[in-house]
Parts: C-alpha cells; sequence; structure tokens
C-alpha cells in the first residue's frame, strides 16, 4: 500500500502553519517525521487520520483519492500523545477489545504480567504508553501513525519498542514522529522534515544541518 498526503493546507486563524505539504508512507518502510516544537508534526498526524480539517488536503491511498476521513475506512490506527485508552478500562479488557495478544506482550514486556487485571488508571505514564503504543501497532490496521511513542518510556523499553516497530513494518506502512530524533533516525528508512510549513525531504542526514534543525556536529555526538 502507498499511502500519500498532499498540498496541506492549514491556519490558525490567521496565522499558517502547514502549506504545500506533501509525505508519502508506503507499506515495508517506516516515514520518520521530524521538525521544531510547534511546526505542525502533531497537526499533519491529525490531519491523515481525519481528526482535524484543514483548509485543503488530498490523500490517496495507491494513487486514488480517499474523500472520506481515514478513520472511517478501517485502514488506519493513530496513536495521539495523550492517553486514549480509559482510565477505567482493565488491560485484559483493552487487549480483547482490540484483538490483541496478551501472552505474545508479555514475551516481550515479561514485568508487564503482573498487571493483568489492573485497570489503566493504576499505571505509571511510561508503563501505560507501552501497553498503547503495543496495541496500536499490532492493529490489524494498513497504516499505522505513532504521535511521540517513546515520551516518557525507559529507554530499555524503547529498544524493544524500536524493534517492534521494525518487525511490523514488513505488512504496514508506518508513519512516526518524536522529538527523540535520534530514534527517528536510526528507524526510519525515509525522513522528512517540516520547515516553514514546508515538507523537505532528506536525502542525506547532512541536510538537517543545512536546514538548521541541528546544530553543526550534532549527528556525531
Amino acid at each position: 500500500m502507498i499511502f500519500e498526503i498532499d498540498n496541506v493546507e492549514l491556519y490558525f486563524k490567521s496565522k499558517r502553519i502547514l502549506n504545500g505539504i506533501y509525505l508519502k508512507a508506503e507499506t515495508g518502510k517506516i516515514t520518520g517525521i521530524l521538525g521544531s516544537n510547534g511546526c505542525g508534526k502533531s497537526c499533519l498526524l491529525n490531519i491523515a487520520f481525519g481528526n482535524l480539517k484543514p483548509k485543503y488536503k488530498l490523500i490517496r491511498i495507491d494513487h486514488k483519492p480517499i474523500l472520506k476521513p481515514l478513520y472511517r475506512t478501517n485502514l488506519v490506527a493513530y496513536l495521539p500523545q495523550h492517553y486514549f485508552i480509559p482510565n477505567s478500562l482493565k488491560i485484559k479488557a483493552a487487549f480483547k477489545l482490540f484483538r490483541v495478544n496478551w501472552s505474545e506482550f508479555v514475551n516481550h514486556f515479561e514485568d508487564f504480567s503482573i498487571f493483568r487485571d489492573t485497570k489503566f488508571g493504576k499505571l505509571s505514564g511510561g508503563e501505560r504508553r507501552i501497553i498503547e503504543i503495543y496495541i496500536t501497532l499490532k492493529s490489524n490496521k494498513k497504516l499505522i501513525l505513532l504521535d511521540e511513542p517513546f515520551s516518557h518510556v525507559a529507554p530499555l523499553h524503547i529498544d524493544k519498542i524500536k524493534t517492534l516497530i521494525s518487525q511490523e513494518k514488513k505488512q504496514k506502512a508506518i508513519i512516526i514522529t518524536d522529538h527523540m530524533y535520534r530514534h527517528i533516525i536510526d528507524i526510519s528508512d525515509a525522513i522528512y522534515l517540516i520547515k516553514n510549513g514546508n515538507t523537505k525531504l532528506i536525502n542525506t542526514l547532512t541536510e538537517l544541518e543545512d536546514y538548521r534543525y541541528l546544530s553543526v556536529g550534532a549527528l556525531f555526538e
């Protein structure tokens, strides 16, 4: 599957946030989005999912325009920055609801086995994030949108999540953004930088310095 979002124009009141955006993701690849805080990364994912209506956008799946919001197509799973599973729901119920295998999850995250009957509201922020990431990644959707998945997650678990993302890309198109840019650089097959409301396809990592997203020498620190 090839997903494209094109010609995005987004304004908040009279302020232009995004203009002339283009981004492509496809099955078998991880597409990373980088950009400074407030540049519109989360807005772009919300537009792609269908939560946010811009002045203009064009979304194509396999080169065919999609006119209704993607969340109505059964093609996409979205991990927002905020928690999306209710506090009162038990973890075992969430795995059943989203049709995700609990035993496989515990094989990856053994220390979570004690939480099966726990409600989400009792978990720490990092524990909750890991479960929501896993449920999103393991959904049967063809397109996965991940907004800041590594925030509040311990370094040991970040490595496991990166491995899972790389495994899931074999049958899914994955778009990911995070302020922890090293992780995005590490796992992405294609990288777009949002700068001045536009997307720049990054062909060599030194372009991140050329566009002043990173300071000179930051890649080698």
